[in-house]
């Protein structure tokens, strides 16, 4: 089993693209069904949401607001599943309750070490 990562992007900006609370309710239920049934799999291993307030920082060390510098679809989260291959993982990926929403999408990234542990 290798790592993957599954990027969450939506529109979090646009107050227009919020859902109610009575639907970030339906929509919070409908994600962790989703993360439970990959626990269930015993493939999840982390993940997080990512607040809307961030920084990019650009090269000459410009700093500027963000993380949205030119468009409205936002990185809204992550989790790292394990999977036996690039479609196992994508196969998990497409049943993100996120992507029921108009221009959402999921991206699916192999996480490659490249750092060494002394």
């Amino acid at each position: 089993m290798e790592d993957y990562l599954i990027l969450m992007r939506l529109d979090i900006l646009t107050k227009e693209a919020q859902p109610s609370p009575e639907q970030l309710q339906v929509y919070m239920k409908q994600y962790q069904e989703w993360v439970n049934s990959i626990v269930a799999q015993k493939k999840f291993k982390s993940g997080t949401a990512l607040s809307t307030e961030g920084k990019v920082i650009q090269a000459n060390h410009i700093i500027t607001d963000g993380p949205y510098v030119e468009t409205k679809e936002s990185l809204a989260g992550f989790i790292i599943i394990q999977a036996e291959n690039f479609e196992d993982a994508t196969n998990i990926a497409k049943n993100c309750p996120i992507l029921m929403g108009e221009g959402n999408s999921v991206e699916v990234r192999k996480v490659m070490g490249i750092h060494m542990e002394e």
